[in-house]
């Protein structure tokens, strides 16, 4: 059991969180990139077999398996926090470092867990690297918005592990959302996964990380939600619609942003869409096509946040209206924005194009006409602002460039040109990742007529953006999203409520004095019994602690 602990890839990541937080100068930049490397190799060390079991307070706990699924994301992790780190290597944050090994070290933990209890520990420790990364550029007030939502969520997810224990122990299965348990459970990994109408958190937290904070943030939480959704629930029909709207959503709203990096975080959501739609579908080609996209969309994402990354480093800002004209001065990122905009698009010869043919043909075999064309126009969109209005508004567009401050260090370049070059190894050579996911063998990805009609469809979309470029270009302002039922809807309830009450005390005042003072005295009352719990009646206190306790039997025995 000790050797198989010793060779789990979470180790080093967390010892090296632990390290960087008090070494400083070149010894912390070497922790800082070896522990991922090192996690890289032991990815590939460990044996694909069931990891030993130990008893925990009557409970079977297996702390580390490894299988292809493991392997397959495992290795992206590995990949982006390799990458992420050497970016990151101009910035001299001790703590956004350690936070940015400690939630790459949780994320390796979940994909990696033999059993529900380990999966939830590195669930949440993964929620709590990632708030840290963001609190660690000063963005206390989003940090607190991200870690009180993946708190919303690990709640779902826990009341849904433990009401399903008792059925099935603690062991990793597939469900059926038919009970209470495995719907909670199933809530709470969609929380992650950004789906609506909680998708919001995304583009709300992950633009307030650094300029190199944001690449691991886009690497590790949604796609560990894919992988836990493969394990969980494969074949859960009710993940087709889900999967569909956050494909929609994702893209209007890409299309509509003004910031870059919230632009590829509402990308996110919908290229997540995409693997929740095939993880839905459930067959074998359908479920290797989704962990085949993810480990692209883990690539391609980070190498534009790396892109936007350099250019708000550089400029001190992201927002496309405030660019322009910056390929001159900028050229490595720019290439690099390009690369990883035709791969996001599907653009023959690169990586995207190879997994999403995957989920296309998985959704053709399985005979689901309405999402094999919802997702092939949607790809279309993916063209329009990934592919042409990011580079063009950017970096391309004739404007006066913003002054670049900083250029791109060596280490930002190969940490992009890395990232770049693996893209379009995959592209030209599609059996390269093939081999780490044998499922999609199948699929003939550089055919002819397959690459004839991608390529139709993307200069279908260059059509429309020449046409539509008035309609496409940025504009200062707020997009307005979902949180704003919660986060400005009860604000304006509250006030329309206290300007509704003035007037009509004030029109009983104008009868009544008396009843005024009355009606004044049983609010005050009111407010004092419900708000600060004044003198409650002890059967009152009873019936509630009753009704609550019946709840929690009641999941319990489901």
């Amino acid at each position: 059991m000790a050797e198989t602990l010793l060779l789990a890839p979470w180790l080093p990541l967390i010892v090296g969180s632990l390290l960087v937080a008090v070494l400083r100068g070149r010894v912390q930049d070497i922790v800082f990139v070896a522990t991922p490397a090192l996690a890289l190799i032991l990815v590939w060390s460990l044996p694909q077999t069931a990891g030993p079991d130990f008893n925990w307070l009557g409970l079977t706990l297996t702390p580390v398996v490894s299988d292809s699924t493991a392997r397959l994301f495992g290795t992206a992790f590995a990949l982006a926090a390799i990458g992420g780190a050497i970016f990151a290597l101009p910035q001299r944050s001790s703590a956004e470092r350690a936070a940015a090994l400690l939630y790459a070290g949780a994320a390796q933990g979940v994909i990696f867990a033999g059993d529900l209890v380990t999966l939830f520990l590195f669930w949440e420790v993964m929620a709590i690297g990632s708030a840290l990364v963001i609190f660690s550029n000063g963005a206390s007030r989003a940090g607190l918005r991200y870690a009180l939502m993946h708190a919303f969520g690990g709640v779902l997810f826990f009341a849904g592990i433990a009401a399903s224990i008792g059925s099935g122990g603690t062991a990793i299965r597939p469900f059926a959302a038919d009970s209470i348990g495995s719907l909670l459970m199933l809530a709470g990994i969609l929380v992650n996964a950004g789906a609506p109408p909680v998708s919001a958190w995304v583009a709300d937290a992950y633009p307030r990380a650094s300029w190199s904070g944001a690449v691991f943030l886009s690497a590790f939480t949604t796609k560990a939600a894919i992988a836990v959704l493969i394990r969980l629930f494969p074949g859960e029909a009710a993940l087709i619609p889900v999967g569909l709207i956050m494909a929609v959503y994702g893209m209007i709203y890409a299309l509509l942003e003004n910031d870059i990096r919230r632009m590829l975080s509402y990308s996110i959501v919908g290229q997540v869409g995409f693997m929740v739609v095939a993880i839905g579908i459930g067959t074998p080609l359908a479920l290797a096509a989704a962990g085949a996209h993810a480990f692209v969309h883990i690539l391609y994402k980070g190498l534009l946040m790396m892109a936007a990354g350099t250019v708000l480093r550089a400029t001190g800002t992201a927002r496309l209206t405030a660019l322009g004209g910056l390929a001159r001065s900028m050229p490595f990122a720019t290439c690099a924005m390009i690369v990883g905009g035709l791969s996001l698009s599907a653009m023959p010869l690169t990586a995207g194009f190879v997994s999403k043919s995957a989920i296309m043909q998985a959704l053709a075999d399985d005979h689901d006409a309405v999402a094999w064309f919802a997702l092939t126009a949607i790809s279309a969109g993916s063209m329009l602002y990934a592919g042409l209005r990011l580079p063009w508004f950017a970096m391309l567009r004739p404007s006066t460039p913003r002054p670049a401050t900083l250029q791109a260090t060596p280490a930002m370049k190969l940490a992009m040109g890395g990232a770049g070059l693996i893209l379009l190894a995959i592209g030209a050579a599609p059996g390269l990742l093939m081999r780490f996911v044998p499922g999609i063998e199948s699929v003939a990805v550089l055919t002819s007529d397959h690459i004839l009609f991608q390529l139709q469809l993307l200069v279908g979309a260059s059509i429309c953006f020449v046409l539509f470029l008035r309609l496409l270009v940025p504009h200062a302002g707020t997009t307005v999203d979902t949180d704003w039922l919660w986060r400005c809807l009860p604000q304006l309830l509250v006030k329309a409520g206290s300007a509704l009450s003035r007037q009509v005390l004030a029109a009983l005042s104008l009868k009544s004095r008396v009843d005024t003072r009355k009606i004044q005295a049983i609010s005050e009352a009111w407010v004092q019994r419900t708000m600060h719990a004044g003198n409650w009646r002890t059967g009152d206190i009873a019936l509630v602690a009753t009704a609550l306790l019946g709840i929690c039997l009641l999941i319990a025995a489901m």
